[in-house]
C-alpha cells in the first residue's frame, strides 16, 4: 500500500505541467525587425525570413504587464479592449491586416501605421513592446492557454484570453 501511495505521488507530481516562472526571459533582437527589405529583388538564394519566438508569450506575468501597458498606453481608446472601436481594427479576430507574428505586431507598434496607428518608437522600451506584443496575440488565442493572463472581473464581453480558441489570423495585406 506505501509503495503504491509513493509511486501515485510520483505520477501526479511528473504530470503536473505548469508555467515554469522565467524572471529573466531573453527579448528578441529588436533590431532585425527593424531592418526593411525595400524591394523584392536579392542577389543570391533567397531564404525565408528567419522565424522571432517571442519567449514573454510563454509568461504569464509578462502578459499581464502586456495588459497593463495595453490600457495604460490607451491602446483600448481605439481597440476596445480587444474587440475593435470606430477607429481602430479588432484585435480578437483572424483578420489582421500588417500580420499576425511577433515581428510584424512589434513593428506596428514601434513603427506605426497609416491612418491612425501611432508610432511607440522611443516612447517604450523595447520588452515592453514585446509585452504588449505578447498580449496582443493572447487576445486572439495565438499563446499557450497556461500562460496567457487572466481577464479582469469587470470584462464581460466574452471568455477570457486564456480560454480562447486558437485562430489563425489571415494576412489581408498578401496577395490572394
Amino acid at each position: 500500500m506505501k509503495n503504491a501511495v509513493i509511486i501515485l505521488l510520483i505520477l501526479l507530481v511528473a504530470s503536473c505541467e505548469r508555467e515554469e516562472r522565467g524572471f529573466r526571459v531573453q527579448t528578441p533582437d529588436a533590431n532585425r525587425i527593424n531592418s526593411k527589405q525595400l524591394t523584392t529583388l536579392q542577389a543570391g538564394e533567397t531564404s525565408p525570413p528567419p522565424v522571432v519566438e517571442n519567449e514573454y508569450e510563454k509568461n504569464a506575468f509578462a502578459m499581464s504587464e502586456g495588459k497593463r501597458l495595453f490600457s495604460q498606453m490607451n491602446c483600448t481608446g481605439c481597440h476596445a479592449n480587444g474587440g475593435g472601436g470606430a477607429i481602430g481594427p479588432a484585435l480578437t479576430d483572424d483578420k489582421w491586416i500588417y500580420g499576425s507574428e511577433p515581428d510584424h505586431i512589434f513593428a506596428t507598434i514601434v513603427e506605426g501605421r497609416p491612418n491612425g496607428m501611432p508610432a511607440f518608437h522611443g516612447k517604450l522600451p523595447d520588452y515592453e513592446v514585446w509585452q504588449i506584443t505578447a498580449y496582443v496575440r493572447s487576445l486572439s488565442g495565438n499563446v499557450s492557454n497556461d500562460a496567457a493572463p487572466g481577464r479582469n472581473d469587470d470584462m464581460q464581453i466574452g471568455k477570457p484570453e486564456n480560454s480562447k480558441k486558437k485562430e489563425q489570423p489571415k494576412n489581408l495585406s498578401s496577395p490572394k
